[in-house]
């Protein structure tokens, strides 16, 4: 099947054809000759069971495709491990992969187009949920403001993501394309401002408990943890303890003891995590970034990120493969090990898990002033790696900030960008990657706008 991308403003997505799943998923994102400026909302939003269509077609994974959940090719991962110092490329037959790593990224470049379109694609159904379910008299009260709360933690992840990668974006909270198509980009407070009033919004739509089986649709502690993140993102350390130490203090989830079992479905830790199930793998980073059929591993880790791991690390042996090339040790990311898709294990993507609510209540803590509660914080990752207490000095808050990102660095590496945003938030980009690679610029922090939008919306700026 061919891969069609289409600008945002302009996709007009018929969601009377979700029903139809199992056929061509090209249908779900052509624009008819004459686009609707509404949907018919009887015929999609007419029930719950219905709607229900709607609100599953958001979480689905549809591996190569820009439909369904928008985070489904491991493109996050991968153009921010080469971005930063996680990653090289060994010639996976991408060329345009090149460019991250050596910050040569041009708005030509398809990736970088895939990073915008995707999650901008995927923002239609979101909205168009929205959009469906409000004052909706076909609909309970309770039933909307869970469908709601849903789609606005939804809705939250892409402009988190967006916003770090791409820096202001517009703000898309409509299905409506004639409105979307000649949006400006907002300022990146904009959007921040937007994924707080969607999180917090979501808290109180939501309740305690999941709606379905498994942590597949959000629950309020799912807002929760996006919320702690965002508050640390923002400097906003109270908040970000108050809302991770919410998560943690819950009693739902506990660290997995093995590391070789996190990932798994079902997972303890998982506070978010979506089934990812496709015709030749589960999750895109293990096809991706695995050794297979003998061939050397694309995505090898860096010396960097290697030699971030202190000896004994449960991580670097349970975390990292290893492949021979020519006498020499290739290292690659080995969280998700099912490249096959007939592995007698499930594993499911991870968005959110309690690592890393430990570590940013760490850093909040730290930031506070409060270094013990920071250690104490840090040392139960560390005791899951399998080392001993950290050796920082509480009283130095700068010492247990350095520990608290060295911690992240292994714990959460070539997951969801972290390490690139990491590097970015705390204005260590600039000292570490010039250090690490040649070509770094301050323009390299945010990726351009793909050429496509600039030429479809004249008010969109670079």
């Amino acid at each position: 099947m061919k891969k069609t991308f289409f600008q945002p403003y302009i996709v007009a997505v018929a969601l009377v054809f979700l029903s139809t799943l199992a056929g061509s998923c090209k249908k779900l994102i052509a624009i008819p000759p004459s686009p609707p400026s509404q949907i018919a909302e009887s015929q999609q939003f007419g029930d719950s069971s219905t709607t229900m269509t709607a609100i599953s077609y958001a979480y689905s994974y549809v591996a190569m495709s820009v439909a369904g959940f928008g985070y489904s090719d491991a493109k996050i991962p991968e153009a921010t491990g080469l971005s930063s110092d996680e990653l090289l490329y060994n010639n996976g037959g991408d060329l345009d992969m090149t460019g991250f790593y050596g910050y040569a990224l041009t708005n030509l470049n398809s990736d970088v187009s895939t990073l915008w379109t995707s999650p901008y694609t995927s923002l239609y159904n979101v909205n168009s949920v929205i959009a469906g379910v409000s004052n909706n008299p076909a609909l309970s009260g309770t039933f909307r403001a869970q469908a709601t709360g849903e789609m606005q933690v939804m809705r939250a992840l892409y402009y988190f993501n967006l916003v770090n990668l791409f820096g202001g974006v517009p703000i898309v909270l409509t299905p409506d394309y004639k409105v979307n198509a000649v949006l400006p980009r907002a300022s990146a407070d904009s959007v921040y401002d937007r994924i707080l009033a969607d999180l917090t919004s979501a808290k109180q739509n939501l309740t305690m408990a999941y709606p379905s089986s498994g942590h597949i649709r959000p629950n309020q502690l799912v807002a929760m943890a996006l919320l702690a993140r965002v508050y640390l993102y923002r400097q906003q350390w109270q908040q970000a303890y108050d809302a991770a130490s919410a998560v943690i203090s819950s009693g739902q989830y506990s660290l997995v003891t093995d590391p070789n079992k996190v990932f798994l479905d079902g997972s303890t830790e998982a506070i978010w995590q979506l089934p990812a199930k496709t015709a030749y793998y589960e999750v895109a980073e293990a096809h991706d970034f695995s050794s297979q059929y003998g061939a050397a591993p694309f995505y090898p880790v860096t010396r960097y990120l290697l030699n971030a791991f202190e000896p004994g690390d449960l991580r670097m042996k349970d975390w990292l493969g290893q492949f021979v090339l020519n006498g020499d040790t290739l290292y690659y990311p080995y969280k998700y090990k099912n490249a096959q898709s007939n592995s007698p294990t499930t594993e499911d993507v991870m968005i959110l898990r309690l690592a890393e609510q430990y570590l940013i209540r760490a850093e909040a803590s730290a930031e506070l002033g409060n270094g013990a509660a920071a250690l104490a914080d840090l040392n139960i990752v560390r005791a899951r790696a399998g080392l001993p207490p950290s050796t920082a000095n509480a009283g130095s808050q700068s010492a247990v900030l350095n520990a608290i990102m060295h911690e992240r660095q292994v714990e959460l590496f070539t997951e969801w960008g972290h390490r690139w945003y990491d590097l970015k938030r705390t204005g260590l980009a600039a000292t570490v990657l010039s250090a690490e690679k040649t070509g770094w610029t301050t323009d390299a922090a945010l990726y351009p706008i793909p050429m496509a939008q600039l030429q479809s919306n004249i008010y969109l700026k670079q």
